[in-house]
C-alpha cells in the first residue's frame, strides 16, 4: 500500500512545552473504518504525521500533542454514521488560523466557522470529514455564551456540532388494482 505524506497540521504547533508534562493518561479512540488505505491517507494528512503502527487492517497515531491514541480497524460492516463528532481545542486563534491555512492547502476543509456562538461558546473553527463521515473540529475557545446562535436548531443537521444527515430515499408505495391482486386467505401471498 502506498499511503501519502503531506504537510503537518498538528505537529510542531506546540504552545506548551510538552517536555516537562507526562504524556499520562493519555486517552484512546478506536474507529472502524470502511477503507483503511483511505483513512491513512486522511489522518496522516490531518495528524501531520506517519502511522506509528500500519498492519492488515489496523493503523495506529500515537499523537504527543495532544496525548491522543486513536486506532483504526478495517470493517465496513461496523462503520457507525453520526455518532457525533471529534475534536481539538487549541491554545490561540493563531494556532487555529495556521491549521486552518495548513488545512486548506491539502483540501481536507469540510466547513469553516469564525465567531460562531456554538455549543454555548463563541469559537472560531474548521471541520475535516474523513472518508467514513467522522467529523474532526479543530476549534479555539474565547469565551462562555449564554445562547446558541438561533440557526443552530436541532431541526438544522448540518449545525455546530451535528454532521449532515443524507437523505433517505423515499418509498413510492404502488397502486393495487383488485383485478390482479389475490383474494385475502387464498394463500398466494
Amino acid at each position: 500500500m502506498t499511503f501519502l505524506v503531506n504537510i503537518q497540521i498538528f505537529k510542531n504547533l506546540h504552545v506548551v512545552n510538552m517536555e516537562n508534562l507526562s504524556p499520562f493518561p493519555r486517552m484512546h479512540v478506536s474507529l472502524y473504518v470502511s477503507n483503511l488505505a483511505a483513512s491513512v491517507n486522511f489522518y496522516t494528512t490531518f495528524f501531520g504525521q506517519a502511522a506509528s503502527k500500519i498492519k492488515a487492517g489496523y493503523a495506529k497515531y500515537v499523537l504527543d500533542s495532544p496525548s491522543l491514541i486513536i486506532s483504526f480497524i478495517e470493517n465496513p460492516s461496523r462503520v457507525q454514521a453520526n455518532f457525533g463528532h471529534l475534536g481539538f481545542q487549541v491554545a490561540t486563534f493563531e494556532e487555529m488560523s495556521t491549521r486552518l491555512k495548513l488545512a486548506r492547502t491539502q483540501g481536507i476543509v469540510s466547513k469553516e466557522e469564525i465567531g460562531t456562538s456554538c455549543c454555548y461558546a463563541v469559537q472560531d473553527k474548521f471541520w475535516a470529514t474523513d472518508p467514513d463521515g467522522v467529523q474532526w473540529e479543530v476549534y479555539y475557545f474565547h469565551e462562555d455564551a449564554e445562547f446558541n446562535d438561533p440557526h443552530y436548531v436541532m431541526e438544522d443537521a448540518s449545525a455546530c456540532c451535528m454532521p449532515p444527515v443524507a437523505e433517505k430515499p423515499k418509498v413510492k408505495i404502488a397502486e393495487i388494482s383488485p383485478a390482479v391482486s389475490c383474494a385475502p386467505g387464498s394463500g398466494c401471498c
